[in-house]
C-alpha cells in the first residue's frame, strides 16, 4: 500500500510540474497628496517685550521679545503687528496703568530701531516680510519705550501679531 501511494504522489507531482500555467493580470492606480499652504504664530512660544523696572528718569530703554512662526516651505508672509489696546495707531502705541496714565513705546523689526523699521499692519510697507522654511522661525520684536518719566506704576499693553500668507 505504501509502494502505491508512494508511486501516485510521484505521478501527481510530475504532472503537476510539466502542466502547470500560470496566469497574471495587472492595472495602476495613482497616489496623490495635495498639500495646502499653511502658516501659523505660535502664541505659547511668543516672548514678551519685557522693560523691566526703571527709574522715572530713563530714557530709551530698550528690549525685545520674539514670535515663533511656522510656514509651508517656500511660502511667502508677512507679519502684522496691531496698534495694541491703547494706541490710536502702529505710530501711537502705548501701555496704561489700568487708569488714566499711558507710557509711550514703539515696537520695531529691527534693531536699530529707526523710523523706518517701526513694525506695523500695512503689507510691504511696515510689516515683517519672510518665506516658509517648514520649520519654526524665531522672529525678534524689539521695542523701545523713549521715556518713563510717568507716575510710578505697572504699565501693561496687549499687542496681536497676524500673520498674512
Amino acid at each position: 500500500m505504501n509502494i502505491f501511494k508512494s508511486s501516485l504522489l510521484a505521478t501527481a507531482v510530475m504532472a503537476a510540474g510539466t502542466a502547470s500555467v500560470f496566469a497574471a493580470d495587472s492595472t495602476t492606480f495613482n497616489v496623490r497628496i495635495t498639500i495646502v499652504t499653511a502658516c501659523d504664530v505660535d502664541a505659547a512660544a511668543a516672548t514678551d517685550v519685557d522693560f523691566g523696572s526703571v527709574a522715572s528718569t530713563a530714557v530709551n530703554t530698550d528690549n525685545a521679545g520674539a514670535l515663533n512662526v511656522r510656514c509651508t516651505l517656500l511660502t511667502p508672509y508677512n507679519i502684522a503687528l496691531d496698534n495694541g489696546e491703547n494706541g490710536t495707531s502702529v505710530t501711537d502705541r502705548k501701555m496704561s496703568d489700568g487708569g488714566t496714565n499711558l507710557v509711550p513705546y514703539q515696537l520695531y523689526r529691527a534693531a536699530t530701531r529707526g523710523a523706518g523699521d517701526v513694525w506695523g499692519a500695512t503689507i510691504n510697507t511696515d510689516t515683517f516680510g519672510g518665506i516658509g522654511t517648514g520649520l519654526v522661525q524665531n522672529i525678534p520684536v524689539y521695542g523701545r519705550v523713549p521715556s518713563a518719566n510717568f507716575p510710578a506704576g505697572s504699565y501693561n499693553d496687549v499687542v496681536t501679531a497676524t500673520i498674512i500668507y
